[in-house]
């Protein structure tokens, strides 16, 4: 009966309208009544870590990590337990934030050679083209800066300061990329000021300077992305951190990402912004080496809910409510039109997106309902599957793509109810055709509007080039 439907869906290529026709379009709904009667806009910042999994937090069920400021951030928030990376490795998760759309889209899903990440002076890059959250903040009369790991391409034209970012500090690419002729560089703005950069050093001088602008900036507004550079490995941590966690290096860098968050809210707090400041901490994709994904399957680098449903965190005093949970699908694709229409900014993107105004969750609206039609993973340019609702369907694969190595071969159709089976460790695609038939027909849609591939879609973009790519040097 399944391969009869799998057939039947194969044969014919549905519209992807309805999605595509509110991808233009960001919600009307709470985002601009919340902001109505504010005698200033609001503050954003966003706590992007790297590798984190879903089970290292306290608050996510840790029992051996400590993170008591943000378990506290939780408690004084909303924690977000199905809320999803576009892709379960860096630099395509950090396109969706930065863009609202899923990385096929915007030509990221891969490097300049096919690899699954950008690597040092790579020719390819987040195309200025497209309109970053940073950008559309900047336009509504935000200071934004970014401090951390970037990851989006190191040549000057795509660094983050031609991406919306008034200034940048940190690291352009993973931690495990500095290699003999180029070390790894510790960047501001778009020059080199040390190489190879101290790592045990990196998230206190992120903390430092993250305080730095929240000071500067406090009479507001501002906009301030702090992707960390940890837990990725190679693990580092500061003298005063390192050795401290019962789980070992890899507890010691999230035990000191905690510490940066409460040196965070602290900030706010003293400047006197706490309650116009909304603050979203979250993971770029799944755990490996050491940490948790908690109850989920798989790792980084799958596309089973271990590799891409991630820690979420909200808070805003006042305006989100306390101790409160949402388990409605949300992404780092909904980011960027939740804090543009929580800023005031167009009703409307210049650019089809992928994401959507996520406001009426966060406030917890009580009919409130996730926007998502459906969520896509791919893994590079490979559909692998597809939720909607509870439901999860892995789509029958010839030759299932991984991020390293040679294919895994022929993979089988899986269904699975996340609700009940989160583990996703029952298949029950026999018992529920008519679910299988309804989910292979939306990723029929996905696969017409993003492509799946050699098959290009119809809503793809392209990435960014240079001709020739060198790499970022300590100038003498």
């Amino acid at each position: 009966m399944i391969q009869v439907i799998v057939n039947r869906i194969r044969l014919s290529l549905c519209c992807f309208g309805v999605i595509a026709l509110c991808l233009a379009y960001f919600s009307l709904s709470a985002s601009a009544s919340i902001n109505a009667d504010d005698a200033s806009p609001p503050n954003f910042i966003v706590i992007f870590c790297d590798d984190l999994g879903y089970g290292d937090l306290g608050c996510f069920g840790s029992e051996k990590i400590r993170t008591p400021r943000i378990d506290r951030m939780a408690e004084e928030g909303m924690r977000l337990t199905s809320f999803y990376s576009t892709c379960s490795v860096c630099s395509p998760s950090r396109s969706s934030l930065m863009t609202g759309c899923y990385p096929r889209r915007v030509n990221l899903h891969c490097n300049s050679g096919g690899l699954c990440v950008l690597f040092p002076a790579d020719r390819k890059g987040l195309n200025p083209e497209e309109t970053t959250v940073a950008e559309y903040l900047q336009r509504e009369g935000y200071a934004t800066q970014c401090i951390g790991k970037w990851h989006l391409g190191d040549q000057p034209e795509f660094l983050p300061t031609e991406q919306g970012f008034d200034a940048y500090f940190g690291i352009p690419y993973s931690n495990d990329m500095g290699r003999g002729n180029i070390p790894l560089p510790l960047m501001s703005d778009d020059r080199v000021i040390e190489a190879p950069v101290d790592q045990t050093t990196l998230t206190k001088r992120y903390t430092e300077e993250a305080v730095r602008f929240i000071e500067e900036q406090k009479d507001g507004p501002f906009f301030l992305y702090l992707p960390h550079t940890f837990p990725h490995v190679p693990l580092f941590a500061s003298p005063e951190f390192a050795g401290r966690s019962e789980h070992g290096k890899y507890g010691d860098a999230v035990e000191e990402i905690d510490w940066s968050t409460g040196e965070i809210l602290d900030a706010l707090e003293r400047c006197g912004i706490d309650e116009n400041t909304f603050v979203l901490f979250t993971s770029d994709n799944g755990a490996t080496r050491g940490g948790s994904n908690g109850p989920l399957r798989g790792n980084k680098g799958q596309t089973y809910e271990g590799g891409m449903r991630v820690p979420c965190i909200a808070r805003w005093p006042g305006r989100i409510p306390e101790g409160s949970v949402c388990d409605e699908i949300t992404g780092t694709l909904d980011i960027l039109p939740t804090l543009v229409r929580w800023a005031g900014g167009p009703g409307s993107n210049d650019r089809p997106i992928d994401g959507y105004d996520i406001a009426p969750l966060l406030v917890g609206e009580s009919d409130a309902e996730t926007p998502h039609k459906s969520f896509c993973f791919y893994q590079m340019d490979q559909l692998q599957a597809l939720r909607s609702g509870p439901w999860k369907l892995y789509v029958p694969l010839d030759d299932k793509k991984r991020n390293w190595g040679a294919p895994l071969g022929p993979a089988p159709l899986e269904l699975y109810n996340l609700d009940a089976d989160i583990g996703e460790t029952n298949d029950v695609a026999a018992e529920n055709p008519e679910i299988v038939e309804r989910l292979l027909s939306l990723a029929e849609e996905a696969r017409a509007e993003l492509g799946d591939m050699e098959n290009e879609g119809r809503g793809q973009r392209s990435a960014a080039w240079v001709e020739e790519a060198t790499g970022r040097l300590l100038e003498e």
